[in-house]
C-alpha cells in the first residue's frame, strides 16, 4: 500500500522493528527505570511479519539486544501482513502470541512499560523537554532511531533506494559532538547502521552540538543552512553523505 509521499506499509514496518523497537537496545542503557523493569529477566520476544521483517528483542538481565530471525524466541508474535504490525505498532492491533503464551504476562506489562517510557522520550512533551538530563537522553534515542530508519528507508523506500544506487562501497560515521555515534555501512548499495563508531570512515558527519540534532530532528532548522554555518560539518567523501540526507530527508514522512 503506497501513502502520502509515496511512504508505503512495508517500509514503515521495517523501521518500526530495527528502528523504532531497535531503540529499546538503547533505552535500557539510559533509563534506570527502563532496566530495573528487565532486571531480573532472560527472555525473547519474536516478532514475524508476513512479507516483511523478521526479528526478536532479546532482554537479558538489564541488557537489550534486537536479533534477526524468531527461529529461538520465547515469546512469538505472528502478523498477517505489515498493515497488522504497524497496526500493533500504533495501539490499533493487539497481537495473539503463537509461541509463548505461558509467559503473555511480561508482554502485557513490562513490555508494554518499556514501550511506553520509550514513547515518552521519542514523543517527548514541552514540559520533559525543559529538564536537561531528559533532554539529552531524549535527543540521544532520537539520533539512534533516525539513523537506523536511514537504512530501513534506503532499502525498502521506492524513492530512496535512488539515492542508495549512487552510494558506493563505505561507511559513513554519523555523530553529535560529545554525544552518541553510529555508523551507516554501505555494501553493494544496500545500507546497515551499527551503534557505534567505525574505525576507517569513507565519510563522516557530525552535528556540532546536541541542540544543533534536536532542532534538526524537530524540523526547525535546515539541513543546508547548518551546513552554512557550520553547525554541521562534513568531511571524506561528500557524494555519499548527500545520498544519505536524501535518504534522512524522508524519515520524517515516516515518523512524523
Amino acid at each position: 500500500m503506497i501513502g502520502r509521499h509515496n511512504t508505503d506499509e512495508t517500509t514503515m514496518a521495517y523501521i518500526n522493528l530495527y528502528a523504532v523497537l531497535g531503540t529499546l537496545e538503547n533505552l535500557v542503557q539510559v533509563d534506570e527505570e527502563a532496566k530495573a523493569l528487565i532486571a531480573d529477566r532472560k527472555i525473547s520476544v519474536g516478532f514475524a511479519v508476513s512479507g516483511g521483517p523478521s526479528a526478536s528483542l532479546c532482554f537479558d538481565h538489564g541488557t537489550c539486544t534486537l536479533k534477526n530471525g524468531v527461529e529461538h524466541c520465547d515469546i512469538k508474535l505472528p502478523f498477517s501482513s505489515v498493515k497488522k504490525f504497524n497496526g500493533m505498532i500504533d495501539g490499533t492491533v493487539t497481537p495473539i502470541p503463537s509461541k509463548g503464551f505461558t509467559k503473555i504476562k511480561f508482554l502485557l506489562k513490562d513490555f508494554t512499560k518499556l514501550t511506553d517510557i520509550l514513547t515518552r522520550y521519542l514523543r517527548a512533551s514541552e514540559e520533559d523537554l525543559k529538564d536537561p538530563e531528559f533532554f539529552e537522553k531524549s535527543t540521544a534515542l532520537m539520533f539512534y532511531t533516525i539513523v537506523s530508519a536511514i537504512s530501513q528507508i534506503g532499502n525498502h523506500d521506492k524513492v530512496s533506494r535512488t539515492s542508495a544506487s549512487y552510494m558506493q562501497d563505505g561507511i559513513i560515521r554519523v555523530s553529535i559532538a560529545g554525544g552518541p555515534v553510529a555508523s551507516v555501512c554501505v555494501k553493494d548499495h544496500q545500507l546497515r547502521t551499527v551503534k557505534k563508531a567505525p574505525k576507517a570512515p569513507a565519510a563522516s558527519m557530525e552535528f556540532g552540538s546536541i541542540q544543533t540534532a534536536r532542532d534538526l530532528f524537530d524540523g526547525k532548522v535546515n539541513s543546508l543552512a547548518c551546513v552554512g554555518t557550520g553547525d554541521i560539518r562534513m568531511s571524506g567523501m561528500i557524494s555519499m553523505i548527500d545520498n544519505m540526507n536524501r535518504i534522512l530527508d524522508r524519515v520524517s514522512l515516516y515518523l512524523a
